[in-house]
């Protein structure tokens, strides 16, 4: 792979995650202070997530998010290769948009969007908890985004609605991080290192869970090895991770066809 492609891809998980602490922890920050309701904080979460897998995923695959590119990894959809700098684009990206917030608000404000179970959560809970959202979110992703007999175009929207759903029952839990890029950056400016183990196990363990379990029913069993093996060998290595832009179904000859006129 050309190092400039893979600029590019960097660049765009940096993008990708730097929107997404911004806009996320901006209106977590907005909601302590009394100026958005519970629900708006879901909704900023889940939008920015769906507008950014929109723009960054014919580029980079839309990762924004250090489980789902490991989850990734280990079924077979991004190289091993090139992991370490999706890694490096995504957290210095969350970093960036700490230190955006930490410029705008303050630390104490910031301190506020700093991931933390709730006190009637308990450490072992609050992983699981991490672990079975990001497990929902990883499934979904691999589904819409890796399988060309997905719905293609819809990508970005359902893994926007992946993440508000699990942003409004897990939010009270956790925090609903499901991204350990999105923990670290508040975490690192504000210097509240407590507990952040949490925020790395879980997501990451059910990140590769999410991927794994939807590799093992996306196909007949026998035909796995056989079709994550070609997979790794014929994609092109300028082509981005599997992403919305990337998977979508190609069109048949009669398909491509306008008929009467009409525009798709």
């Amino acid at each position: 792979m050309e190092y400039s492609s893979l600029a590019r891809k960097v660049g765009a998980e940096l993008v990708g995650t730097y929107g997404l602490v911004t806009a996320g922890c901006g209106a977590v920050i907005v909601s302590w202070q009394g100026k958005l309701p519970g629900i708006g904080v879901a909704l900023a979460f889940g939008v920015i997530i769906a507008v950014m897998v929109a723009a960054t995923g014919h580029i980079s695959g839309g990762h924004i998010n250090p489980a789902v590119s490991i989850g990734l990894t280990v079924t077979g959809h991004l190289p091993w290769r090139d992991l370490p700098f999706y890694l490096l684009g995504q957290f210095v990206g969350a970093t960036l948009g700490a230190l955006t917030l930490l410029g705008i608000f303050g630390s104490t404000a910031l301190a506020q969007a700093v991931n933390a179970p709730a006190l009637h959560v308990s450490l072992f809970q609050a992983t699981c908890v991490e672990a079975l959202l990001t497990a929902f979110l990883v499934f979904v992703i691999s589904a819409v985004a890796t399988d060309t007999q997905s719905i293609g175009k819809l990508a970005a929207f359902a893994i926007g609605a992946t993440i508000l759903v699990d942003a409004l029952w897990g939010g009270p839990l956790t925090g609903a991080s499901m991204n350990p890029a999105r923990s670290f950056g508040p975490a690192l400016v504000t210097l509240h290192w407590a507990n952040l183990w949490v925020y790395f196990v879980g997501p990451i363990i059910g990140g590769i869970v999410g991927a794994v379990v939807y590799q093992l029913i996306r196909q007949p069993a026998a035909r796995v090895g056989r079709i994550a093996s070609a997979t790794l060998s014929t994609t092109p290595a300028d082509s981005p991770a599997p992403a919305v832009a990337a998977s979508r179904p190609k069109l048949s000859g009669n398909n491509n066809r306008r008929k009467n006129g009409s525009r798709r």
